[in-house]
C-alpha cells in the first residue's frame, strides 16, 4: 500500500476520502488488512505528511482509528478524548488539519459501551473529569426529552446518548469554527459521524 503524497492528497475529493474510510473499515471487519511496510512509511513521511482525514474519537483502548479504518502512517490525523467531546483545542487541531495540512474529511466517531457516556449518565463527579462529562449533557437532555420516567442507566438509553452526542458535536463544529464552516460551505471538506460497534468492529456512518 502506497504512502500518501501531496499530489495524491490534492487529487482526493471529500467523497473519495469518505469512501477510503468505509473501505478500510470493511477490510478491518473482514480481517483483510492491507500489507504495509511501516519502516518504509517512516522513511517516506520523514519530510512531510499528507493525511486525508482528521478523526475525533474516544480514548477507549478499543477504538484506535488507524486500526479501525486500516490506515497507515501519514494517512490520518487522530484526535482522541474521552467521550469524543469537542473543545477549542480540538477545533484548532481540525482547522490545522483541514486548512493548512489539506485533509478532506472530518469524522466524529463515537462507540458503543462508552465509559464516558456511562459516567455522564450516572452523573459521575471526579476532578477534571467532571467538566469533561458535562459536555455530554446536551445529548442526555435530548435523549430524555418527553420521557417522564427515563432510566439513564438503561443500556439502550446510553447507546442513544452516544449517537446523539456524535450529532451534537457535528452540529457544533460549523457553529464554533468559521474556518471549517467556510470549507464545508465550499465543499472543500466533508463532515461525517459514525458509531463504532465494539462487538463487531463495524462503523455505522451518519452523513449530513
Amino acid at each position: 500500500m502506497r504512502t500518501l503524497t501531496k499530489e495524491m492528497q490534492a487529487n482526493l475529493s471529500p467523497e473519495k476520502a469518505v469512501q477510503l474510510l468505509k473501505d478500510g473499515n470493511q477490510r478491518f471487519v473482514d480481517n483483510l488488512k492491507f500489507n504495509r511496510n511501516f519502516l518504509q512509511q517512516v522513511n517516506e513521511t520523514s519530510d512531510g505528511q499528507y493525511p486525508f482525514a482528521v478523526i475525533l474519537s474516544c480514548i477507549d483502548s478499543r477504538t484506535s482509528a488507524e486500526l479501525i479504518f486500516d490506515q497507515g502512517l501519514g494517512d490520518i490525523f487522530s484526535c482522541r478524548i474521552a467521550g469524543n467531546v469537542l473543545n477549542d483545542d480540538i477545533l484548532g487541531s481540525m482547522e490545522f488539519a483541514c486548512r493548512l495540512a489539506g485533509s478532506k474529511v472530518v469524522v466524529i466517531l463515537g462507540h458503543t459501551k462508552c465509559g464516558a457516556v456511562k459516567g455522564a449518565c450516572h452523573n459521575v463527579k471526579l476532578g477534571n473529569l467532571t467538566a469533561l462529562l458535562d459536555k455530554l449533557h446536551p445529548a442526555i437532555e435530548e435523549a430524555s426529552q418527553g420521557k417522564s420516567d427515563c432510566d439513564t442507566s438503561d443500556p439502550v438509553f446510553m447507546k442513544e446518548v452516544g449517537r446523539l452526542n456524535v450529532h451534537h458535536v457535528m452540529s457544533e463544529i460549523p457553529k464554533r469554527s468559521q474556518v471549517l464552516a467556510e470549507m464545508l460551505k465550499s465543499s472543500e471538506i466533508a463532515l461525517i459521524g459514525g458509531m463504532y460497534d465494539v462487538d463487531t468492529g463495524r462503523v455505522s456512518f451518519y452523513e449530513e
